[in-house]
């Protein structure tokens, strides 16, 4: 088991071949890389593609409005 950042191994196999071993769009991977998320992809003995990021606790996210 290796943890690899998403562009490190984007890097070295692709993004389309990423996207698919995790189960994604390439769309995603690419949305992924641009918002510069931390995400790390564990690369199994088998061969399967799994992924996890890591993020601040507690998650501030934005406040959403609504219209009036």
């Amino acid at each position: 088991m290796k943890k690899t950042p998403l562009p490190e191994l984007v890097e070295r196999i692709g993004q389309s071949a990423v996207a698919k071993g995790l189960g994604v769009s390439a769309p995603a991977i690419s949305k992924a890389l641009k918002a510069a998320r931390e995400i790390l992809v564990i690369e199994h003995e088998d061969g399967k593609l799994t992924a996890e990021e890591v993020r601040p606790f507690p998650c501030q996210l934005p406040v959403q409005r609504t219209a009036a």
